[in-house]
């Protein structure tokens, strides 16, 4: 990734194993800034868009659960949010939505990027604090298991 490129049109034109390239081969700084600028609401808006897409269905098909996802130290310490509901199957991702979540992920964007890329395991990033999780711990653990995540080539 490289600074003159705006990171959200090289993320809108880039498929998911490539989003997942883009992020192994950023650094956390370039992550960072990315993450904390005026691209990051559109990285969000296009990665929370795709989600529905990497639902594995199969896996969905009994899944009846909203998850909130917080991701913190935006542009002035600001906090992103969007819920991902899953029903018979399918995910519908709302911004700021108002539905009781059965777990809420906090993650800061730099985190989360990576998270959603494939970079990083859950357990892990959670294990060393890097994603703090609230509500259904058992639950928590099978969201990853939810989604088809892309790794890079």
């Amino acid at each position: 990734m490289s600074a003159e490129e705006n990171p959200a049109e090289q993320l809108a034109g880039a498929d998911a194993a490539q989003l997942a390239q883009l992020v192994a081969g950023a650094s956390d700084e370039q992550l960072a800034e990315m993450m904390g600028g005026e691209g990051r609401k559109p990285v969000l808006d296009e990665i929370f868009r795709r989600m529905s897409e990497h639902v594995d269905e199969t896996r969905a098909k009994e899944v009846d659960a909203v998850i909130d996802w917080k991701i913190t130290e935006g542009p002035d310490g600001a906090t992103d949010h969007y819920q991902v509901a899953f029903k018979d199957g399918k995910a519908t991702v709302t911004e700021d939505g108002t539905e009781t979540a059965r777990v809420t992920f906090v993650v800061p964007g730099v985190n989360f990027i990576k998270l959603v890329s494939g970079a990083v395991q859950g357990p892990s990033m959670f294990m060393s604090g890097g994603l703090k999780i609230e509500g259904d711990l058992m639950f928590a653990a099978q969201v990853e298991g939810l989604f088809q995540i892309p790794k890079a080539a």
